[in-house]
Formats: C-alpha cells, structure tokens, sequence
C-alpha cells in the first residue's frame, strides 16, 4: 500500500510539472540563453557624477549572458543570416574576431545547433581563447596583420566559410545587422532607461555597430543628443573625425576589440559630433578607480569609456546626462591587465595609483 502511495504521488507530481504553463509567470521570465540579451541595467556612477557634476551612466553590458556588448551583435548576425537563408540546421558560423563576438556567437550557436568556428588575432588574452575553446568552438589564432594584408584574420574567415557547405561568414565589421542591433535595442534601452533625458553618449569602435547604432537611433529622438566617439592609441578614427584624414594616433593599445585602421560598413555614414582620445594610461586609471572606488570589475575598453564620458562631460559642463557601456568583464584580462610584470612590461604600472597596487598579482 505504502509503495502505491509513492507511486501515485510521483505520478501526480510529473503531471503538476507538466501541466506547467509560461504564462503563470512574470513578464520578466526570460526564454534561454537568446532571451538574456539586452535588456540590461543602466548604472549612474555616484563618484564620478559627484566629481563632474552630470551623470555618468553606462550599460551593465557586461551583463549580457555571454559577458559582453558583443552578445547583441552575435545574435543580429545569426538572426539575419537564418531570415536570408544563409545557413541551414547543423551548419558552420565563422568570424573574424578579438574574442567577445566569438564568444557570443559560439554561445548561440550552442543554443542553435550550429557548429562555430573563430579566426582570431594572436594578441588576444589566453583567457578568451580558454573560454572560446570550452564554449566547442574552432579556435584558429593567427598572426595580427593589416586589413589589407590577405592573411588578415578576417580574410582567413571569409575564405574558409567559402569553401564548405552550409556555413556563413557573419562579417561583423561590415555586416550592418551588426548596427541594426544596436538601432533596435541598445538605442531604445539609453532612450527609456533616461526618460529620453540623455545628451550625449560615447564610445569606443571596433566594428563601430554600438556608436552607430545608438547614435542614429537617439538622434531619430532627439537630433541634439551628441554622438562622440572615444578612441585609443594608435587608432585612425579620432584623426578621421577630427580632420576626415585616415592617419594613425601615435603608439599602440592595450586595450582589446577596439580602435581601427579603415571605416567600416557599420560606421560608414554614422551621426558622429565629435570625438575625444583616450591614452591607455588614462585607461588604466579609470579601470582601477572602477574597480576600488565604484566596484565594478572590467577590462580596459570599458575604463576607455567611461574615462571618455568624463572628458565628453568636462566638454559639456555640469548637468547633462551621459551615457556609455561598460564593454566586458575583467576576469578576461587577468593575466594581463591584473598583473604587475606585464604591467611594468608595457610601461603602464605607475598609471595604476599606488593605493590600487594591492589588487595586482
């Protein structure tokens, strides 16, 4: 008797569970992995605000499920290449990447069925060929060569998707589905997040999809929001827009993903105001202070940003809105960015105030 009781119990628990309907919960249930992108948190930084007298506002970005900016790029891109007919189930995603659009894209190819395969530069952090590897993706680390060069590594993608079946080259940096995700939802976030309050928003380009995108979309709203660009050492865009003339900024970056050496597809035509240059000194020191002063642990690109929001802040003066992203997280750049001797080895450690030394391993 008692055993039947058991068993008419777990018999009635299975079919409780599935009878189980979505709509019994909250607007807020997210639908798998795709359905955790965007949507993130805006934060106001209360030091920084303090200090300058605006808001400084960034998006949590690096609270995207795949732990960056670049998850909603990943998405567009697969999305537009399965309404094209580009790929079919069981096919190849490949890309040329620096890491977190890699990273997003073999999370969603895991989430798909799809198989993913990852060109990259062999500069990038260890830690996103780690993670990009655990993820089931295909990592082919080449060397870093001009775009112009033929061995460049988005070359090497293009060519390889080329020659199998049923695989698609998502071209992040001129595929403007990269820019159509940032018009559709990062743009509108910023918008409703600051009661449409917003005066200027900053950021760093790789592919140039977030600046485009978020740019166009606010000025839809309001043509008066400024659209500054932030750039780092040894790009050619703050030159470009300063002066239309395509000349490389003195030294090189340490900063990953960002900075570029031609005008993409997906900045082509953005609604840019101006644009402000941000050394990686100045990068490093926003990203300890992010770390010590308001918690937040990110990589340099986004020290970049929000280093770029104060002097965009400065430009404008006390009582305007800004807004950036905080790109990643910092657990990427550990071995790098976190460490004392590859500090010292690139000249960067006295960019880190003494107090903050502490955190370095």
């Amino acid at each position: 008797m008692a055993a039947r009781i058991a068993q008419n119990f777990r018999l009635l628990k299975l079919r409780s569970l599935a009878n189980l309907k979505v709509r019994y919960f909250s607007e807020e249930l997210r639908h798998g992995f795709i359905g955790m992108v965007g949507n993130t948190p805006l934060i106001r930084f209360n030091k920084l605000s303090e200090k300058t007298g605006c808001d400084i506002t960034a998006k949590a970005e690096h609270l995207n499920p795949g732990g960056s900016v670049k998850d909603r790029a990943a998405l567009y891109l697969i999305k537009e290449a399965e309404e094209k007919g580009l790929i079919r189930p069981g096919g190849t995603v490949v890309e040329g990447t620096a890491g977190n659009t890699g990273i997003g894209l073999a999370h969603i190819c895991l989430a798909k069925g799809y198989r993913c395969v990852i060109y990259m530069p062999n500069t990038q952090s260890q830690e996103k060929i780690d993670v990009l590897k655990t993820l089931g993706a295909d990592v082919h680390p080449v060397p870093a060569v001009p775009f112009d060069d033929p061995m460049n590594y988005n070359h090497q993608a293009r060519r390889f998707a080329e020659s199998i079946e049923n695989a698609v080259w998502t071209n992040q940096f001129d595929n403007i589905s990269n820019r159509r995700a940032h018009f559709e939802t990062t743009g509108p976030e910023i918008w409703n997040q600051t009661d449409g309050r917003i005066d200027a928003v900053t950021f760093s380009t790789g592919t140039g999809g977030t600046l485009a995108g978020v740019g166009t979309y606010l000025k839809s709203k309001n043509p008066n929001v400024k659209v500054v660009l932030a750039d780092p050492e040894g790009s050619v865009l703050y030159n470009y827009v300063k002066t239309g003339e395509l000349k490389r900024s003195d030294g090189s970056s340490i900063t990953e993903g960002i900075g570029q050496g031609r005008v993409t597809s997906n900045l082509n035509g953005a609604p840019i105001d101006d644009a402000v240059f941000v050394s990686d000194k100045e990068a490093v020191e926003m990203t300890f202070f992010l770390l010590h002063e308001e918690g937040f642990f990110v990589g340099a690109s986004s020290g970049l940003n929000v280093a770029a929001a104060v002097k965009v802040a400065e430009m404008l003066g006390p009582g305007h809105v800004i807004t950036t992203c905080l790109c990643d997280t910092g657990q990427k750049y550990f071995a790098r960015l976190f460490s004392k001797d590859w500090m010292e080895s690139k000249g960067l450690l006295d960019a880190i105030p003494e107090k903050y030394r502490h955190s370095l391993h």
